[in-house]
């Protein structure tokens, strides 16, 4: 684990110097992490058999190599990115689905001939429901969005979260319940 620390974040300061080179190099090494965080979010997100986990990883991995984003400061902040990446891929699927299922500009057929893939609307919609609560987080409890980001999109432990944000765990645990309550409150409006 401290020798993967250490090369995650040799690769992060090499990042600056050559992004191009090093992103690719940097993936490959937490890829392990980053497909188990896939998995879980592509399932619990209701993404259906058209979105892969290795797609979400490729999707993340396109967002970021395109991205003109600043160098990462550690390897918290590149989780976090890379967790908020997988995110916005969730959400891009989810309005694209929600676009098919309100017709995409496509006349309409009737309720006998369409084929309904299983992929649910509500899911879609709730996804988008949770997305701009977290951003209205985000705006007033940025630490509480961010741990959010890395347990809900990120799929980390609390102990992982307590490392990657440099607090302890019980603070974990404390922010997890506020986030939880701030975000009941806000989709229940």
């Amino acid at each position: 684990m401290a020798a993967e620390v250490a090369s995650v974040t040799a690769l992060l300061r090499e990042l600056v110097a050559d992004r191009a080179a090093t992103l690719p190099a940097l993936f490959a090494l937490v890829q392990g992490d980053l497909k188990r965080v896939a998995r879980r979010e592509r399932l619990a997100s209701g993404a259906g058999e058209t979105l892969s986990t290795t797609a979400l990883i490729n999707e993340a991995y396109l967002k970021l190599s395109d991205a003109n984003l600043p160098a990462f400061a550690d390897r918290r902040h590149f989780y976090a990115v890379a967790a908020r990446a997988m995110r916005q891929v969730l959400i891009d699927y989810a309005r694209a689905r929600l676009a098919a299922k309100r017709g995409n500009g496509v006349a309409a057929q009737s309720l006998e001939s369409a084929d309904d893939a299983g992929d649910d609307p509500a899911d879609a919609e709730r996804l988008l429901e949770i997305s701009t609560a977290l951003d209205q987080l985000e705006a007033v409890r940025p630490r509480l969005a961010q741990m959010v980001y890395l347990r809900f999109f990120g799929g980390f432990s609390d102990h992982e979260i307590g490392s990657l944000l440099d607090v302890e765990e019980s603070t974990v645990r404390r922010d997890w319940l506020k986030a939880r309550g701030w975000l009941f409150q806000a989709l229940q409006a």
